[in-house]
């Protein structure tokens, strides 16, 4: 780069930003600095009620006004400025972020790119993963904008109906994301207060206004009953997971949404509506089968479910008809469908070497699997193993509790989340509840272990430590049987 005469004395350039999303003017005082050669250094870039350069000597340009008309002017012959898509595009949403050192981020990575066109692709550099981060936490918080902002009703003077919301954001999106409720209500008259300022549509013109307090919003509306029906009528417990839910739905949004309330009654009584959910769709009007055979007849009639209409055989458990030990699976594989047996394929060669090793015998256990249909894609020739839905297992279930009324085992041994399932009718964690009996129901007892084909999906050090584990969980159930 040339050095300028500005440059070289060491002027100080204060840049007042007239509204702290205003990446446009940015853009462009930015493009005419990095043209005149002016190093990050000596900019400083200054929010609406922000503070000016800490450093300036006295004498220095600390005002909109004067700053801009002390700024130099890029020569005609001054080469065009560098910045690719990708910085353009990031730096458009990072500029909306709230942390105050954005600005001065964003023109030292452009100063940087005017030497090196390449560096956005450096994913190790310090200040590339900056912005990405800036820019991550942006498309985070404008998404639940979309997602919680929660429109009340209120009656103008004229009686015309005005739509009202509160939202909190993070960062400085509300203008930027306007135009999204612009186009999704386009026919309302609404208004959205934020402590960061307010949008205003009358159905045909977008206005500002100041920022809000939360008291200038209306409190409620008669449709928020309906929606909170509507809301307790979909929540479906059995999908349940905390953790994910307030990733997703943060409790700071919760006092906005008038749904919120039920949410902690909902997941206090999840676990119970999920078993009423199971027993509801239990087929009690069917005759339990009496016998082992006629069980294995009823599986291969079974039409229940679509896995059903695959084309595949059904494949019933097999073993002594009062086992003291059960085993199960999740589903029939390629082999099991076509030789028709359970465990025959490598995760059965897997078990059958543990169990030997564990000192238990197969023939002596009756295994089996939680569903009875072999569920898979095509991938070209091959038929690939998919997994099947919790409401498939559940829909399955009348048949391994079939199956255990037979055989009447005092050990049931479940291998992976869906075997745990299709015995407990309710999901659970597996790391969470192996390595400990889970007393059911006819006083037998439930171990859970993890499926042979996991291990058969890891290498290294993983598959030892795994193949570990699961050689001493065999190794606790024989010790329950040789207690017995």
């Amino acid at each position: 780069m040339r050095v300028m005469p500005y440059a070289a004395i060491g002027a100080h350039y204060a840049i007042h930003l007239p509204a702290p999303d205003d990446f446009a003017f940015w853009r462009e005082r930015a493009r005419g600095l990095v043209q005149c050669d002016i190093p990050p250094d000596r900019v400083s870039w200054i929010e609406p009620g922000g503070i000016g350069d800490l450093f300036a000597s006295e004498g220095r340009e600390t005002s909109l006004a004067r700053s801009d008309k002390r700024l130099p002017v890029p020569p005609a012959d001054a080469p065009p400025v560098r910045a690719s898509q990708h910085f353009l595009t990031l730096a458009r949403r990072a500029a909306l972020h709230s942390d105050p050192a954005r600005f001065r981020l964003l023109y030292q990575t452009l100063w940087r790119l005017q030497s090196n066109p390449r560096l956005m692709e450096d994913k190790a550099d310090a200040q590339v993963r900056r912005i990405e981060e800036l820019a991550k936490s942006v498309r985070r918080d404008a998404h639940k904008m979309h997602a919680f902002v929660r429109f009340r009703e209120v009656t103008e003077e004229d009686g015309t109906p005005h739509f009202v919301a509160w939202f909190e954001p993070d960062h400085h999106i509300v203008r930027a994301e306007a135009a999204f409720f612009m186009r999704r209500f386009a026919n309302m008259r609404w208004s959205i207060l934020t402590p960061r300022g307010s949008v205003h549509w009358d159905g045909e013109t977008m206005r500002e206004g100041p920022p809000a307090r939360i008291e200038d919003a209306p409190g409620g509306d008669p449709v928020e009953d309906l929606w909170r029906s509507y809301y307790a009528s979909i929540f479906n417990p059995a999908r349940l997971k905390v953790s994910a839910m307030l990733s997703e739905m943060p409790k700071k949004y919760w006092k906005n949404l008038p749904e919120a309330a039920l949410i902690p009654q909902l997941i206090a009584g999840a676990q119970a509506r999920e078993a009423a959910m199971v027993k509801a769709g239990a087929r009690e009007e069917r005759v339990r089968p009496a016998s082992l055979a006629e069980v294995t007849q009823g599986i291969a009639a079974c039409r229940d479910c679509l896995i059903a209409d695959c084309g595949t055989r059904a494949v019933a458990g097999e073993g002594p008809e009062r086992a003291a030990l059960m085993i199960v699976g999740e589903q029939p594989g390629d082999q099991e469908d076509l030789a028709g047996r359970p465990f025959v394929g490598p995760a059965g060669q897997v078990l059958d070497d543990h169990l030997a090793r564990a000192g238990i015998l197969r023939s002596a256990a009756y295994v089996t699997n939680a569903v009875k249909h072999f569920k898979f894609t095509w991938k070209g020739k091959l038929r690939l193993h998919q997994s099947p839905t919790a409401k498939e297992i559940d829909t399955c279930r009348w048949w391994l509790e079939a199956e255990r009324a037979a055989v009447r085992p005092r050990i049931v041994l479940a291998l992976g989340a869906s075997a745990a399932r299709g015995i407990l009718g309710r999901t659970v964690s597996v790391n969470q509840v192996r390595g400990r009996p889970i007393p059911l129901d006819d006083g037998a007892e439930l171990w859970v272990t993890v499926h042979p084909s996991y291990l058969l999906r890891l290498d290294g050090a993983a598959r030892d430590e795994q193949t570990a584990r699961f050689a001493a969980d065999l190794a606790l159930v024989r010790e329950r049987q040789a207690a017995d």
